[in-house]
Protein backbone atom coordinates (compact mmCIF):
# COMPACT_ATOMS: atom_id res chain seq x y z
CA UNK A 1 0.00 0.00 0.00
CA UNK A 2 1.05 3.60 -1.27
CA UNK A 3 1.45 6.14 1.66
CA UNK A 4 -1.17 7.97 -0.68
CA UNK A 5 -3.08 5.41 0.53
CA UNK A 6 -2.46 5.03 3.47
CA UNK A 7 -3.54 9.01 3.82
CA UNK A 8 -6.56 8.46 2.19
CA UNK A 9 -7.89 6.15 4.97
CA UNK A 10 -6.90 8.70 7.65
CA UNK A 11 -9.46 11.03 6.31
CA UNK A 12 -12.34 8.73 7.53
CA UNK A 13 -13.91 7.84 11.11
CA UNK A 14 -10.70 6.36 12.91
CA UNK A 15 -12.11 4.09 15.27
CA UNK A 16 -10.35 3.42 18.80
CA UNK A 17 -11.35 -0.12 20.03
CA UNK A 18 -11.72 -0.45 23.61
CA UNK A 19 -9.94 -3.24 25.53
CA UNK A 20 -12.62 -5.43 27.54
CA UNK A 21 -11.30 -7.88 30.32
CA UNK A 22 -12.73 -11.07 31.61
CA UNK A 23 -13.62 -11.36 35.22
CA UNK A 24 -9.91 -12.26 36.25
CA UNK A 25 -8.52 -9.15 34.59
CA UNK A 26 -7.37 -10.55 31.41
CA UNK A 27 -8.06 -9.38 28.08
CA UNK A 28 -10.87 -10.98 26.47
CA UNK A 29 -9.72 -12.29 23.12
CA UNK A 30 -13.95 -12.85 22.28
CA UNK A 31 -15.17 -10.04 23.22
CA UNK A 32 -12.78 -7.58 21.55
CA UNK A 33 -13.21 -9.42 18.09
CA UNK A 34 -16.49 -9.34 18.64
CA UNK A 35 -16.83 -5.76 19.17
CA UNK A 36 -14.00 -4.95 16.48
CA UNK A 37 -16.59 -7.28 14.33
CA UNK A 38 -19.11 -4.95 15.15
CA UNK A 39 -17.10 -2.10 14.03
CA UNK A 40 -16.51 -3.59 10.70
CA UNK A 41 -20.03 -5.00 10.32
CA UNK A 42 -21.11 -1.39 10.85
CA UNK A 43 -18.49 -0.03 7.65
CA UNK A 44 -16.06 1.58 10.05
CA UNK A 45 -12.75 1.03 7.80
CA UNK A 46 -10.10 2.65 9.87
CA UNK A 47 -9.08 1.13 13.16
CA UNK A 48 -6.44 2.23 16.10
CA UNK A 49 -5.74 -1.04 18.24
CA UNK A 50 -4.02 0.21 21.62
CA UNK A 51 -5.25 4.15 21.42
CA UNK A 52 -6.00 5.81 24.93
CA UNK A 53 -10.00 4.41 24.84
CA UNK A 54 -7.73 1.36 24.48
CA UNK A 55 -6.28 1.64 27.13
CA UNK A 56 -2.66 1.77 26.01
CA UNK A 57 -1.05 3.16 28.97
CA UNK A 58 -2.90 0.25 31.31
CA UNK A 59 -1.66 -2.83 29.30
CA UNK A 60 1.81 -4.77 29.63
CA UNK A 61 3.98 -5.59 26.04
CA UNK A 62 2.53 -8.96 25.82
CA UNK A 63 -1.03 -7.57 26.09
CA UNK A 64 -0.60 -4.91 23.34
CA UNK A 65 0.78 -7.46 21.29
CA UNK A 66 -2.00 -9.85 21.59
CA UNK A 67 -4.40 -6.68 20.93
CA UNK A 68 -2.25 -6.07 17.51
CA UNK A 69 -2.84 -9.74 16.31
CA UNK A 70 -6.14 -9.68 17.89
CA UNK A 71 -6.94 -6.85 15.28
CA UNK A 72 -5.22 -8.42 12.22
CA UNK A 73 -7.20 -12.02 12.43
CA UNK A 74 -10.48 -10.29 12.67
CA UNK A 75 -9.67 -7.62 10.01
CA UNK A 76 -8.34 -10.38 7.65
CA UNK A 77 -11.79 -11.87 8.22
CA UNK A 78 -13.01 -8.92 5.25
CA UNK A 79 -10.23 -8.40 2.94
CA UNK A 80 -12.57 -7.14 0.52
CA UNK A 81 -13.41 -4.25 2.98
CA UNK A 82 -9.73 -2.98 2.81
CA UNK A 83 -9.14 -2.14 6.43
CA UNK A 84 -6.33 0.00 7.58
CA UNK A 85 -4.91 -0.54 10.64
CA UNK A 86 -2.82 2.10 12.56
CA UNK A 87 -1.56 0.29 15.85
CA UNK A 88 -0.89 2.87 18.80
CA UNK A 89 3.33 3.15 20.02
CA UNK A 90 4.82 4.77 22.29
CA UNK A 91 7.08 5.12 25.51
CA UNK A 92 10.70 4.92 25.54
CA UNK A 93 12.10 5.04 21.92
CA UNK A 94 13.08 1.11 21.84
CA UNK A 95 9.34 0.23 23.32
CA UNK A 96 8.31 2.45 20.50
CA UNK A 97 10.07 0.74 17.59
CA UNK A 98 9.56 -2.76 18.78
CA UNK A 99 6.11 -2.10 18.89
CA UNK A 100 5.95 -0.12 15.32
CA UNK A 101 8.32 -3.33 13.65
CA UNK A 102 5.90 -6.04 15.48
CA UNK A 103 2.97 -4.16 13.62
CA UNK A 104 4.59 -4.31 10.32
CA UNK A 105 5.05 -7.75 11.03
CA UNK A 106 1.71 -8.58 11.77
CA UNK A 107 0.56 -6.77 9.01
CA UNK A 108 -0.45 -3.20 10.27
CA UNK A 109 -0.34 -0.56 7.49
CA UNK A 110 0.71 2.16 9.94
CA UNK A 111 1.08 3.61 13.02
CA UNK A 112 0.11 6.01 15.21
CA UNK A 113 2.85 7.31 18.31
CA UNK A 114 1.01 8.12 21.83
CA UNK A 115 2.64 12.02 22.50
CA UNK A 116 5.34 11.44 24.82
CA UNK A 117 5.07 10.94 28.10
CA UNK A 118 8.42 12.13 29.32
CA UNK A 119 8.08 15.42 31.93
CA UNK A 120 10.56 17.26 29.83
CA UNK A 121 10.30 17.77 25.61
CA UNK A 122 12.15 19.94 23.66
CA UNK A 123 10.94 20.86 20.08
CA UNK A 124 14.13 19.37 18.88
CA UNK A 125 13.81 16.18 21.20
CA UNK A 126 9.97 15.57 19.55
CA UNK A 127 11.59 15.71 16.36
CA UNK A 128 14.25 12.90 17.28
CA UNK A 129 11.97 10.97 19.13
CA UNK A 130 9.57 10.98 16.10
CA UNK A 131 12.40 10.71 13.56
CA UNK A 132 14.05 7.59 15.50
CA UNK A 133 10.09 5.59 15.26
CA UNK A 134 9.77 6.50 11.58
CA UNK A 135 12.97 5.67 10.11
CA UNK A 136 12.87 2.25 12.04
CA UNK A 137 9.80 1.40 10.05
CA UNK A 138 10.20 3.39 6.44
CA UNK A 139 7.42 1.09 4.94
CA UNK A 140 4.85 1.98 7.25
CA UNK A 141 2.84 5.19 7.79
CA UNK A 142 3.69 7.33 10.82
CA UNK A 143 1.01 9.66 12.52
CA UNK A 144 2.19 11.76 15.90
CA UNK A 145 -0.28 12.46 18.34
CA UNK A 146 -0.35 15.62 19.66
CA UNK A 147 -1.68 16.76 22.62
CA UNK A 148 1.16 19.36 23.13
CA UNK A 149 -0.52 23.42 22.66
CA UNK A 150 3.25 24.06 22.41
CA UNK A 151 4.77 22.01 19.44
CA UNK A 152 4.37 24.68 15.88
CA UNK A 153 3.44 23.84 12.94
CA UNK A 154 7.18 24.18 11.83
CA UNK A 155 8.32 22.08 14.14
CA UNK A 156 5.78 18.94 12.62
CA UNK A 157 6.88 20.27 9.18
CA UNK A 158 10.16 19.70 9.87
CA UNK A 159 9.33 16.04 10.81
CA UNK A 160 8.15 15.92 7.30
CA UNK A 161 10.82 17.09 5.35
CA UNK A 162 13.24 14.66 7.58
CA UNK A 163 11.08 11.20 7.49
CA UNK A 164 8.59 10.86 3.88
CA UNK A 165 6.23 7.96 5.74
CA UNK A 166 5.25 10.61 8.26
CA UNK A 167 1.58 10.75 6.36
CA UNK A 168 -0.67 12.45 8.68
CA UNK A 169 -1.10 14.22 12.53
CA UNK A 170 -3.53 13.57 15.17
CA UNK A 171 -3.82 16.94 16.25
CA UNK A 172 -5.68 17.11 19.81
CA UNK A 173 -5.54 20.14 21.18
CA UNK A 174 -8.51 21.86 22.19
CA UNK A 175 -8.71 25.05 19.96
CA UNK A 176 -9.63 25.44 16.56
CA UNK A 177 -7.39 28.87 15.68
CA UNK A 178 -4.53 27.00 16.99
CA UNK A 179 -5.62 23.86 14.78
CA UNK A 180 -5.80 25.75 11.82
CA UNK A 181 -2.42 27.89 12.19
CA UNK A 182 -0.33 24.96 13.14
CA UNK A 183 -1.77 22.71 10.36
CA UNK A 184 -0.95 25.72 7.66
CA UNK A 185 2.69 25.95 9.34
CA UNK A 186 3.33 22.47 9.05
CA UNK A 187 1.61 22.10 5.78
CA UNK A 188 -2.02 21.78 5.14
CA UNK A 189 -1.39 19.65 2.29
CA UNK A 190 1.69 17.77 2.91
CA UNK A 191 -0.41 15.68 5.97
CA UNK A 192 -3.58 14.32 6.20
CA UNK A 193 -5.16 15.58 9.52
CA UNK A 194 -6.93 13.96 11.85
CA UNK A 195 -9.42 15.89 14.67
CA UNK A 196 -8.01 14.01 17.26
CA UNK A 197 -11.08 14.88 20.10
CA UNK A 198 -13.39 13.12 18.33
CA UNK A 199 -16.90 13.81 17.47
CA UNK A 200 -17.55 16.97 19.49
CA UNK A 201 -14.47 18.65 18.36
CA UNK A 202 -14.42 17.69 14.43
CA UNK A 203 -17.72 19.85 12.90
CA UNK A 204 -14.72 22.90 13.93
CA UNK A 205 -11.70 21.30 12.97
CA UNK A 206 -13.03 20.27 9.64
CA UNK A 207 -14.16 23.47 8.63
CA UNK A 208 -10.36 24.45 9.19
CA UNK A 209 -8.50 21.61 7.26
CA UNK A 210 -9.18 18.13 8.52
CA UNK A 211 -10.46 15.22 7.16
CA UNK A 212 -11.14 12.43 9.95
CA UNK A 213 -11.58 12.31 13.30
CA UNK A 214 -10.54 9.49 15.77
CA UNK A 215 -13.69 8.25 17.80
CA UNK A 216 -14.39 6.17 20.85
CA UNK A 217 -17.98 6.57 20.66
CA UNK A 218 -18.03 4.45 17.81
CA UNK A 219 -17.37 1.76 19.59
CA UNK A 220 -21.11 2.40 21.28
CA UNK A 221 -23.18 3.51 18.15
CA UNK A 222 -21.40 3.01 14.79
CA UNK A 223 -23.93 4.39 13.05
CA UNK A 224 -23.72 7.94 14.69
CA UNK A 225 -20.14 8.29 14.51
CA UNK A 226 -20.83 7.30 10.25
CA UNK A 227 -23.50 9.89 9.80
CA UNK A 228 -21.24 12.44 11.32
CA UNK A 229 -18.73 11.66 9.00
CA UNK A 230 -21.67 11.65 5.85
CA UNK A 231 -22.25 15.35 7.05
CA UNK A 232 -18.94 16.66 6.99
CA UNK A 233 -18.26 15.38 3.98
CA UNK A 234 -21.00 16.71 2.13
CA UNK A 235 -20.50 20.04 3.87
CA UNK A 236 -23.69 19.22 5.72
CA UNK A 237 -23.02 21.10 8.69
CA UNK A 238 -26.21 21.45 10.39
CA UNK A 239 -27.30 17.56 9.75
CA UNK A 240 -23.63 17.63 11.79
CA UNK A 241 -24.40 19.34 14.21
CA UNK A 242 -27.49 17.99 15.02
CA UNK A 243 -25.12 14.95 15.55
CA UNK A 244 -23.19 16.55 17.92
CA UNK A 245 -26.23 18.40 19.70
CA UNK A 246 -27.31 14.15 20.51
CA UNK A 247 -24.05 13.02 21.80
CA UNK A 248 -22.79 15.84 23.29
CA UNK A 249 -23.62 15.14 27.08
CA UNK A 250 -22.12 11.96 26.77
CA UNK A 251 -19.01 13.14 25.24
CA UNK A 252 -19.24 15.74 28.08
CA UNK A 253 -19.35 13.12 30.40
CA UNK A 254 -16.70 11.37 29.22
CA UNK A 255 -14.57 14.89 29.05
CA UNK A 256 -15.12 16.12 33.16
CA UNK A 257 -12.54 16.12 35.48
CA UNK A 258 -10.03 16.42 32.36
CA UNK A 259 -11.32 12.87 30.95
CA UNK A 260 -11.33 11.21 34.48
CA UNK A 261 -13.85 8.89 33.24
CA UNK A 262 -13.45 8.78 29.32
CA UNK A 263 -12.96 4.79 29.14
CA UNK A 264 -15.30 3.92 31.97
CA UNK A 265 -18.17 6.08 30.03
CA UNK A 266 -17.61 3.88 26.89
CA UNK A 267 -17.01 0.79 29.02
CA UNK A 268 -20.75 1.27 30.93
CA UNK A 269 -22.65 2.38 27.52
CA UNK A 270 -21.18 -1.27 26.14
CA UNK A 271 -21.84 -3.23 29.67
CA UNK A 272 -25.16 -1.62 29.22
CA UNK A 273 -25.66 -3.32 25.36
CA UNK A 274 -24.75 -6.34 26.77
CA UNK A 275 -21.12 -6.33 24.83
CA UNK A 276 -18.66 -6.75 27.23
CA UNK A 277 -17.60 -5.84 31.46
CA UNK A 278 -17.50 -2.91 32.36
CA UNK A 279 -14.23 -3.30 33.80
CA UNK A 280 -11.70 -0.92 33.66
CA UNK A 281 -7.74 -0.68 35.03
CA UNK A 282 -6.04 1.96 37.04
CA UNK A 283 -5.94 4.61 37.08
CA UNK A 284 -9.24 4.44 35.42
CA UNK A 285 -12.41 3.69 37.68
CA UNK A 286 -15.71 2.30 37.11
CA UNK A 287 -18.09 4.49 37.18
CA UNK A 288 -20.58 4.88 40.60
CA UNK A 289 -24.41 3.77 40.30
CA UNK A 290 -25.79 7.23 39.52
CA UNK A 291 -23.07 7.81 36.93
CA UNK A 292 -24.37 4.31 35.39
CA UNK A 293 -27.66 5.60 35.33
CA UNK A 294 -27.10 8.58 33.53
CA UNK A 295 -25.33 6.64 30.93
CA UNK A 296 -28.12 4.46 30.21
CA UNK A 297 -30.56 6.83 29.84
CA UNK A 298 -28.12 8.90 27.85
CA UNK A 299 -28.53 5.86 24.88
CA UNK A 300 -32.34 6.11 24.79
CA UNK A 301 -33.31 6.77 21.64
CA UNK A 302 -30.00 6.10 19.83
CA UNK A 303 -29.21 4.03 16.46
CA UNK A 304 -27.41 1.49 18.17
CA UNK A 305 -27.57 -1.65 15.74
Amino acid sequence: MSFAEQSSALADVVAIPVTPFDAGGAVERTAYRALLRRLLDSGVRTVTPNGNTGEFYALDPAERRLVVELTMAETARTPEADTQVIVGVGHDVPTAIAAARHAGEAGAQMVMVHQPIHPYVSPDGWVDYHRAIAEAVPELGVVPYIRNALLGGEVIGRLGELCPNVIGVKYAVPDAARFAAVARDAGLDRFTWVAGLAELYAPSYWAMGATGFTSGLVNVAPRVSLEMLRALRDGDYAAAMKVWEQIREFEDLRAERQSANNVSVVKEALAVQGLCRRDVRPPSRLLDEAQRERVAALLTGWDLS
